[in-house]
Order: C-alpha cells, then sequence, then structure tokens
C-alpha cells in the first residue's frame, strides 16, 4: 500500500467515524490521524482529504445520488457512500489526483472495506459521475 493510499484509508475512516459521531472534537480528529498516520505529509493529506469532502458534501452528495441510479445516497452503505465521496472529490476537485487514480483508490477501498459488490457498485458510479463531469464542464 502506498503512503497516499494508508492517508486515503485513515481518511475513509474519518469519514465514517464523523457518521456515527458528527459533533467529534477536532483535536480527536487530529490525534487519530497521528496516531495511525507517523508520516505528518501524508497525515495533512489525509486531513486535506477529509476537511475537503465535509466542506463539498452537498454538493458531491448530489453528483454521487444523479450518478447512482435508483439509489438515494442515505440508503448506500455507510461505507461504499463515504468512499464515492472520497474517490467523487479527487475527481472533481483534485486536478493533480489523475482519474485513474481516483477509480483504482476507490474501487480498492471498497475490495478491502465493503461487501462483494461493493467495488462493482463504486466503479459504476464513479465512472458515471466522471462522464457527466466531462460532458458539464461547469460540473
Amino acid at each position: 500500500m502506498t503512503r497516499r493510499s494508508r492517508g486515503r484509508e485513515v481518511a475513509l475512516q474519518l469519514l465514517y467515524q464523523r457518521e456515527h459521531n458528527p459533533k467529534i472534537d477536532r483535536a480527536a480528529l487530529e490525534q487519530f490521524v497521528r496516531a495511525r498516520l507517523k508520516d505528518e505529509p501524508i497525515g495533512r493529506f489525509c486531513l486535506f482529504l477529509f476537511d475537503g469532502v465535509v466542506a463539498n458534501m452537498p454538493q458531491i452528495d448530489a453528483k454521487i445520488s444523479a450518478a447512482a441510479e435508483n439509489w438515494r445516497i442515505a440508503r448506500m452503505p455507510t461505507v461504499d457512500r463515504n468512499i464515492l465521496r472520497l474517490g467523487a472529490y479527487e475527481l472533481l476537485h483534485m486536478q493533480d489526483t489523475p482519474a485513474a487514480v481516483a477509480f483504482d483508490e476507490a474501487i480498492e477501498l471498497a475490495r478491502r472495506y465493503g461487501t462483494t459488490d461493493s467495488s462493482a457498485f463504486v466503479n459504476g458510479v464513479l465512472d458515471r459521475l466522471r462522464r457527466e463531469a466531462v460532458s458539464d464542464p461547469e460540473a
């Protein structure tokens, strides 16, 4: 696992934790990251991803909902939903992350933490989201 992959994994854990405890204190989040990521730049990357997803969550969720036919965001498994949020954030807001990397990382997280169907689901939704973003440059 690459260092940035590990940062994404911890960012996923933070997002999952936030869903179940939305009032968690920032210092506790930062301590969680420091305990798991000894490399400070990767810790900053992890928190950057987490903060970016949280700051853009309404927009990201709307785009995921539009791309996921017949699935409301609230009905998706928590892990899948947060993997999609991370992948969508990287696809839509981080131009320095190639789309192939965002896809591969999200699919790998889905394989590791989701169900047997999660990786295909994540791949399909992110692919549709990417195609819609390409066809609508304002997205």
